[in-house]
C-alpha cells in the first residue's frame, strides 16, 4: 500500500483529498504547514507528497526544494488555487513531478497520483538494476575502521580529489572505488576499470590512451583508450604498482595537463577524468627500488584510503558471512541456510589469506556441502578442501609425519617439489570448483588467464571425462 503525505493549510482541502485517496486504498497523513511536513518526510518513507504552494510559515516551493535535498527521488505534486503557467513551469524546474489547480478535478488528481507513484517505482527499480549491473554491493561491517572508510567516502566522493586505495588482495579495494564513483557528481557517467597487472607492459599505453591505425604491427584500426571512454566519469586504475615506467610518465602528463595523445598520433585530446587508483604494493618501497615514480605517487595520493585485512576486523565476519549466505542462497534459488554461533566463531579463527574474496568462496562451499544448518564441524571439515587424507596421490600415507597431521611431508625430496605439488592441487581444485571455467578461475585466484593456461599445461591438468 502506497503511503502519501498532504501538506496544505486549508482544512477543507486536506479533508477532501484524504477522503478521496483513502477511498482508493492509499495510506494518508496530512499536516497544515511546511515545517511539520518536512519533519514528517524526514521520519517516514512516503511514496508521494501533495503540497500546496501558498502557505503560512513556509512557502510550498521552499518545502519542495528542501525535501528533494533530503530525498531526491520523492515525487511531489504541487497544488494551488492561483495556478498559472509560470507557476507550473517554476515548480517543474525545482523538481516537482506535476502541478494541479484547486479545486482539484477528481479524475485528474487520481491519474496524476498514479503516474507519480509509477514514476517513483521506476526510479527505484532503475537504481536497483544499475546497482546489480555495476556490481556495487554495500560495504559491510560495524568496526571502527569500516566506519571510518564509509565516512571518508562520504566526504571525498563529492569532490574531484584523486584517491589512492591500499590494501591486500581480496580486501575490497574495488568496492571502495565503486562507492567513490556512485556517490560522486560523475555517477551518471561511466566508471571505467583498468587492471594494470593483467595487461602486458607493451600494450598498457594502447589500452589507456588508444592508438591510431598503423601505429604498430597489429594496429589495423583506430582504437579509443580508457581515458577517452571515461571522459566525464571516473577511471579506476587497479594494481597501479604494476604499471610500466613509460606508461607512468604518460599518466602523469594526463593528470597534469588533462590531455592525452593516442599511440602513433599527434593530436592532443582533452579529457575530463577523475582518477581513483588502487594497489596491494608498498609504493614507497617501489619508489626506493626504482619501480614507481615519486611525482606520480604524490599526484595520485591526494587522499589515501587503506582497506584493512579481514583478520584485522574479525568482528565484521558474522555480518559479511550472513550477507553472503543470503545472497548466494538467493542465486541458487534455495532457502537461506542457518549458521550456528559456533560456526561463526570458527570462521573468525581462520587465517583468511584471501580476505573477503576467500570468505565468500568459503560460504559458497559451506552452502553446497553442508546440511540445512552450517555447524562448527562443517567449517572445520571444509575450511581446507585440499587437506585431509585425499590431498593428492603418490605423497600420502597413513603414517603421521613428524610435523603432525596425516600428511606425509617426507614424500617430497625438496621444497620446489612440494611447492609444485601444492600449486597443482590448488589450481586443480579451483578449476573443478568453477566447472573448468578458466576465465572465472583466473579471476578467483587473482592471476592472468594466460598465466593460468601455462600452469594447466605445465602440470598436465585435464578435465575429467
Amino acid at each position: 500500500m502506497a503511503k502519501l503525505l498532504i501538506i496544505d493549510d486549508e482544512r477543507a482541502i486536506r479533508s477532501t483529498l484524504r477522503e478521496i485517496l483513502e477511498y482508493e486504498n492509499y495510506e494518508v497523513d496530512d499536516v497544515d504547514n511546511g515545517i511539520d511536513g518536512l519533519e514528517m518526510i524526514k521520519k517516514n518513507d512516503y511514496n508521494l507528497v501533495l503540497c500546496d504552494i501558498k502557505m503560512n510559515k513556509m512557502d510550498g516551493m521552499e518545502v519542495l526544494e528542501t525535501a528533494l535535498g533530503i530525498k531526491p527521488d520523492l515525487p511531489f505534486i504541487m497544488i494551488s488555487g492561483h495556478g498559472t503557467v509560470e507557476t507550473a513551469v517554476e515548480a517543474s524546474k525545482k523538481g516537482a513531478f506535476d502541478f494541479i489547480s484547486k479545486p482539484p478535478d477528481l479524475n485528474r488528481l487520481l491519474i496524476t497520483v498514479r503516474n507519480g507513484l509509477d514514476r517513483g517505482s521506476l526510479v527505484t527499480e532503475t537504481k536497483v538494476l544499475k546497482r546489480k549491473v555495476s556490481k556495487t554491493r554495500d560495504i559491510l561491517g560495524n568496526s571502527d575502521t569500516i566506519g571510518k572508510i564509509k565516512e571518508t567516502i562520504d566526504r571525498v566522493a563529492p569532490t574531484e580529489a584523486r584517491v589512492l586505495i591500499t590494501g591486500a588482495n581480496g580486501s575490497g579495494k574495488e568496492l571502495v572505488a565503486r562507492w567513490l564513483h556512485e556517490k560522486s557528481s560523475r555517477a551518471d557517467n561511466q566508471l571505467i576499470e583498468v587492471n594494470c597487472a593483467a595487461i602486458p607492459s607493451e600494450l598498457i599505453e594502447s589500452e589507456l590512451f588508444g592508438h591510431e591505425k598503423g601505429s604498430f604491427t597489429s594496429a589495423v584500426k583506430q582504437r579509443i583508450g580508457k581515458f577517452e571512454l571515461a571522459n566525464g566519469g571516473t577511471l579506476f586504475l587497479d594494481e597501479i604498482g604494476d604499471m610500466s615506467m613509460s606508461a607512468q610518465a604518460k599518466v602523469l602528463r594526463a593528470l597534469q595537463e588533462h590531455k592525452i595523445t593516442r599511440v602513433g598520433g599527434e593530436k592532443e585530446i582533452d579529457v575530463n577524468v577523475r582518477i581513483v587508483a588502487a594497489t596491494n604494493k608498498d609504493l614507497l618501497k617501489e619508489i626506493e627500488d626504482g619501480n614507481f615514480r615519486m611525482d606520480l605517487y604524490h599526484r595520485l595520493n591526494v587522499i589515501n584510503i587503506h582497506v584493512p585485512h579481514l583478520t584485522e576486523r574479525t568482528d565484521d565476519i558474522p555480518v559479511i558471512a550472513q550477507s553472503f549466505l543470503e545472497e548466494i542462497c538467493g542465486e541458487y534459488g534455495m532457502p537461506a541456510k542457518k549458521i550456528t554461533d559456533g560456526a561463526m566463531e570458527a570462521l573468525k579463527r581462520l587465517p583468511w589469506t584471501g580476505n573477503v574474496r576467500e570468505l565468500r568462496n568459503m560460504i559458497e562451499r559451506l552452502i553446497i556441502l553442508s546440511d540445512k544448518t552450517i555447524t562448527e564441524q562443517d567449517v572445520v571439515a571444509f575450511a581446507n578442501p585440499g587437506g585431509g587424507t585425499n590431498v593428492g596421490t603418490g605423497h600420502q600415507s597413513g603414517n603421521q609425519s613428524q610435523g603432525g597431521g596425516s600428511f606425509n611431508y617426507d614424500g617430497f625430496s625438496n621444497f620446489q617439489e612440494y611447492k609444485d605439488f601444492a600449486e597443482k592441487e590448488f589450481i586443480k581444485f579451483k578449476l573443478e570448483k568453477n566447472n573448468w571455467n578458466v576465465s572465472k578461475t583466473a579471476d578467483d585466484i587473482d592471476i592472468q588467464r594466460s598465466h593460468l593456461y601455462s600452469k594447466i599445461e605445465k602440470f598436465g591438468l585435464k578435465r575429467a571425462e
